[in-house]
């Protein structure tokens, strides 16, 4: 009997992609092309009230990287699954690279098996594509995959995450210290939404193919 796993696009690629969009009244959005110019009737600015409910915010023009709106953008608050995007950026890094490819078979090991949280339940007796693995860790914040990568691409997950703080310190993420992977609550495991908007358009500058991954609506993964 065959069984299909759905997977949804959640609210969290929407939370972890909005920052670095450049939104018009228009509602166009930017995706890669550095012609495009998006019209704004109204300047934001960061003495602009949005009355947002958020303790920190950073609106950025993709581009450019010209911060369009701030609000305690360097304000270093636990970023949950945002963590990811750093973890997603160092895959897109290495498949560009040609370090792996995308019908690379990934193993499960046992810690990555027994992460919790967000998941999609890997057994160490399967394997995946760093195609499926990238659809799983996108669209449902996968903590298994995002560690099975890992373990992967680097050897252990202690490698993986000195490879993302010397990420983050190339790319200027003053505010940030990764302790892990996958972004589940561990003392000192910090970000700012400031650093957020450079390691987002970073990956999305510099990786559009990941888009492919970040726009899926519904998909699925293995077959049985």
């Amino acid at each position: 009997m065959r069984k299909f796993v759905y997977v949804i696009l959640f609210v969290f690629i929407f939370s972890i992609f909005v920052l670095p969009f450049s939104y018009s009244a228009s509602q166009e959005y930017m995706w890669s092309s550095p012609d495009i110019t998006v019209p704004t009737s109204t300047p934001v600015t960061s003495t602009t009230n949005l009355e947002l409910e958020s303790g920190s915010a950073i609106l950025i023009e993709q581009n450019s990287g010209k911060v369009l709106y701030e609000h305690n953008s360097h304000e270093k608050l636990r970023p949950a699954s945002v963590t990811k995007v750093m973890t997603i950026l160092l895959i897109m890094e290495a498949l560009d690279s040609g370090k792996i490819a995308l019908t690379d078979k990934i193993p499960c090991t046992e810690n990555a098996a027994s992460m919790g949280g967000s998941q999609i339940w890997l057994d160490v007796r399967e394997e995946l594509t760093v195609d499926e693995m990238l659809k799983a860790i996108c669209v449902v914040s996968s903590n298994d995959c995002t560690v099975a990568m890992a373990e992967y691409l680097e050897g252990s997950t202690s490698s993986f995450v000195e490879k993302m703080n010397a990420k983050a310190k190339e790319l200027g993420m003053n505010d940030t210290c990764f302790k892990n992977c996958h972004g589940l609550d561990e003392d000192g495991h910090v970000t700012s939404s400031y650093d957020i908007s450079l390691m987002s358009r970073e990956l999305l500058v510099n990786h559009p193919n990941v888009i492919k991954y970040t726009t899926i609506w519904m998909d699925s993964l293995r077959r049985w």
